[in-house]
């Protein structure tokens, strides 16, 4: 009987699961950090520990966990290195005692160094060549990045809960709705681009980096949507330093993938959208012990007027030139 939050979830129930699968456990068992699903490295007798995933109650359906875990698969067939789910007995998705579970491999790896040219080329390959599998067909039973997901429904969720300060609230219901209007003016001037499958998520802690170059990880937020959006978080600093940043991660993007420059109109407001759906994000999911230990600073009148001060900035930004190539 499927549960809805991770109250049940103990050690035991852990190594109960993995043995399920007819792995047996030496009884390790390692959290770790992970916060919207319950992740642990588990180890296993006479072999290699494995990483095994609880999803997170009533969040995705089956259907839609089974599309990722296919994606991911179709993206080590052609030799790109995402961490795929394993199959065991012809499945990759498990239940046991309400929950979801899927096993990965062990990868290790640290934060890829993303002031360095030669790794934002290394990337970019990578990502032209997910963006090129990811192109071939759409999600059907995952969602599409969209305003209303990413930006308003997350501003009336805010705008509906106890954590806006009083006296900020009018301020900050008034700066995220112009920032919403400068999202939208960014997707009226990039126009109708390609809605391909997207990792989602593309930012340092996803990716691990070795000598032998990156694995991605944690395709959790994958979803339909433009290519930009798993490009532009690699991007930091002022507009030459982004351009700079730009130019290195393309080098190899196009190598392997055609790169719209229309869609550099939505650097900025995708930048914005995920500050509002990040602190959405928060909010509903504050019921979880885990979030309130994590993020005790949401909770805070500075938080939201820092906030505001980042929505403003992002404003005027949106209202700039969008980001241009160098070369």
């Amino acid at each position: 009987m499927p549960i809805d939050d991770y109250s049940q979830l103990s050690p035991d129930l852990v190594l109960r699961a993995v043995e399920s699968t007819g792995r047996i456990s030496d009884a390790r068992v390692l959290a770790l950090n992970s916060y919207e699903n319950r992740v642990y490295q588990v180890g296993i007798e006479d072999s290699v520990p494995l990483i095994a995933k609880f999803y997170r109650p009533g969040r995705w359906s089956d259907a839609a966990i089974l599309e990722e875990h296919a994606f991911l698969a179709e993206l080590e067939d052609a030799e790109i290195p995402a961490v795929a789910a394993l199959e065991i007995g012809g499945h990759t998705l498990h239940h046991h005692e309400g929950f979801r579970i899927a096993l990965f491999p062990r990868r290790g790896g640290r934060a890829p160094e993303l002031d360095d040219p030669e790794v934002l080329g290394w990337l970019g390959r990578f990502l032209g060549r997910i963006h090129a599998v990811g192109a071939i067909r759409a999600f059907t039973h995952r969602p599409t990045l969209d305003i209303r997901s990413f930006g308003e429904t997350p501003r009336d969720t805010l705008l509906a809960s106890a954590f806006l300060p009083p006296e900020l609230r009018d301020t900050w219901r008034s700066v995220v709705d112009q920032a919403l209007d400068g999202v939208r003016r960014c997707f009226e001037r990039a126009g109708s681009l390609p809605q391909i499958r997207l990792h989602g998520d593309v930012h340092g802690g996803n990716v691990l980096w070795t000598d032998a170059g990156p694995h991605f990880v944690d395709f959790d937020d994958a979803r339909n949507g433009p290519a930009i959006q798993d490009l532009w978080m690699l991007l930091s600093g002022d507009a030459q330093a982004m351009a700079r940043q730009l130019d290195s991660v393309l080098e190899g993007y196009e190598q392997f993938a055609d790169f719209d420059p229309q869609s550099l109109h939505l650097v900025e407001a995708l930048r914005t959208l995920r500050l509002i759906h990040y602190a959405g994000w928060i909010a509903t999911r504050w019921d979880d012990p885990a979030f309130p230990a994590a993020f005790s600073w949401f909770d805070t009148p500075r938080y939201w007027q820092d906030m505001i001060l980042s929505l403003r900035e992002q404003v005027a930004l949106m209202d700039e030139s969008p980001l241009t190539r160098l070369f």
